[in-house]
């Protein structure tokens, strides 16, 4: 390749990858504060159950992706991918601005969910048209041979999107005292989202179409009806299913499971430090994105087959052992005896709403430097605890901070789930705009894997926790465990579908 196509790629990757990391970043940016937006949104006297809520929401951005992916395939099909994806960005980034600017649950009451959950929605559908534009333009540039590699740069967006989002938040909480994070701070990272939209626009604007499409459609040869074409032909609909349940379903749960339920998992079971969560996904995040590239690159001389049913495997086989230590590296239960206890009497304040709690501190700092932070606040009417079933009303809020040792013991576990990550999901995208024809390629590629990704993957969240929920109130000794197994078996369906029925070649180049 020539330093001027060279040259000529590069501003094509710059400009698309820009746009796609903002956009992960914005839909991510939920799930990143998923534990404080789950008490500004939902009402507070069940922790838990707002929690399950959020992620509920969460998942609902995920579950009408597909119909992004319809909506706007459709209309990258017909009119071109450059415009299609303008469309995307300002459409996902208006509604992250506006999710930081909803008042709270205790101002507005059920308004506060129910205009989340619409913002939710169309985020959802923005980045269901988002991918498939960004990725089949940098595949429709590429030059013969290595669009696995040019491609997997795309991919690299989504993982760089939720890394910029921890520290985002990592600087906001940094500047800000707690109270001002909590009162008001959370909101800026969805404001700064404007910022950055506003510049990838202007960097868009000067893109030029596809010259892969452009050429198409200068022949005549584009589709008149992109989603009769793609569905109703039997021989382009079993490429659709075999992309989907031999790749983007497994591709799906591997990715949320390495990135956003290993981070729920330690923020909501293992009780680590909100922060320090953040921190240790953060640095585990950024050595292992590179393996995007690697493995984009590599599937471009061994195929992509290899590659993505390897990572699936591992995934299979290592989840258990990976998430048991894990836990037990923390689990403050298996620790030697602490240096340090103090409990604090109670402390009466008062809360916004006038009423009063009696707050009871309890800090526990362990021989290896694990610090345990327990604060139990019980709610008061007329200076008496409130009574539900015959006890106490109260929450508690339980925090651990992971000693130096044990935060590079999580850092390595969490940096292994993400290789495995790197690895379906680095070539993923050569891998489906191979498997279509130019003329329904954005409709064809962008349903599987948004299906893939935001039914099967975006569901993982909430139906791992329920799942850890149930066996922990089922008295299961290894509860933190049964979250698994839904990654696990969707993962080993979509592994044996893929070995026996997906080509051990590169797919065939259409164009």
């Amino acid at each position: 390749m020539s330093n001027t196509s060279t040259k000529g790629i590069w501003k094509v990757i710059t400009a698309s990858s820009l746009g796609t990391l903002i956009e992960w970043y914005d839909f991510y940016i939920f799930g990143s504060l998923a534990v404080v937006i789950s008490t500004k949104f939902f009402p507070a006297d069940n922790p838990t159950a707002a929690f399950l809520s959020t992620l509920a929401t969460f998942a609902a951005g995920f579950v009408v992706r597909p119909f992004g992916a319809l909506f706007f395939g459709r209309l990258g099909d017909l009119i071109g991918r450059k415009y299609t994806f303008m469309v995307t960005l300002l459409l996902m980034g208006g509604a992250t601005f506006l999710i930081g600017c909803i008042p709270s649950y205790e101002t507005i009451g059920f308004f506060a969910p129910l205009l989340v959950l619409v913002l939710r929605l169309l985020q959802g559908l923005a980045l269901g048209g988002e991918y498939g534009g960004a990725a089949t333009y940098v595949a429709e540039h590429a030059p013969k041979g290595q669009r696995g590699y040019w491609t997997s740069w795309i991919q690299t967006t989504a993982t760089f999107g939720l890394f910029i989002s921890l520290m985002v938040i990592l600087v906001t909480r940094g500047t800000l005292s707690e109270q001002a994070f909590d009162e008001w701070g959370w909101r800026v990272p969805f404001w700064i989202s404007i910022l950055m939209v506003i510049v990838s626009y202007f960097i868009r604007r000067k893109m030029h179409e596809s010259p892969v499409f452009a050429k198409a459609k200068a022949e005549g040869k584009t589709s008149t009806n992109p989603l009769k074409e793609s569905f109703g032909n039997k021989f382009n609909l079993k490429f659709i299913l075999l992309a989907l349940f031999g790749a983007a379903m497994g591709q799906g749960v591997v990715w949320y499971t390495g990135q956003f339920y290993a981070m729920s998992f330690m923020k909501t079971v293992m009780f680590v430090e909100s922060s320090q969560v953040d921190g240790l996904l953060g640095i585990a995040l950024l050595f292992a994105t590179p393996f995007f590239v690697f493995f984009g690159w590599l599937s471009d001389k061994v195929g992509r087959k290899a590659i993505m049913m390897l990572g699936m495997l591992a995934a299979i086989l290592l989840y258990r052992p990976i998430y048991d230590k894990m836990y037990t590296t923390v689990d403050v239960a298996a620790k030697t005896e602490v240096v340090a206890d103090t409990k604090l009497d109670a402390i009466t304040k008062e809360t916004k709403s006038g009423t009063l709690d009696s707050v009871y501190t309890t800090n526990k700092v362990y021989t290896d430097g694990t610090v345990y932070k327990q604060v139990k606040t019980v709610h008061l009417e007329n200076g008496q605890p409130i009574m539900v079933d015959g006890k106490a009303k109260a929450d508690t809020k339980t925090t651990i901070t992971v000693n130096d040792s044990d935060k590079w013991t999580l850092i390595l576990l969490c940096f292994i789930q993400v290789i495995f990550v790197t690895m379906v999901y680095g070539p993923i995208a050569a891998f489906l705009v191979e498997m279509f024809p130019v003329k329904i390629r954005y409709t064809s590629m962008s349903l599987p894997y948004h299906v893939g990704n935001g039914i099967f993957g975006g569901l993982l969240p909430a139906v791992s926790t329920y799942f850890v929920t149930t066996a922990k109130d089922a008295g299961d000794a290894k509860f933190y465990l049964e979250g698994l197994w839904y990654p696990i078996i969707i993962a080993a369906i979509s592994f044996a579908i893929g070995m026996i029925y997906l080509k051990s070649k590169n797919n065939v180049e259409h164009d």
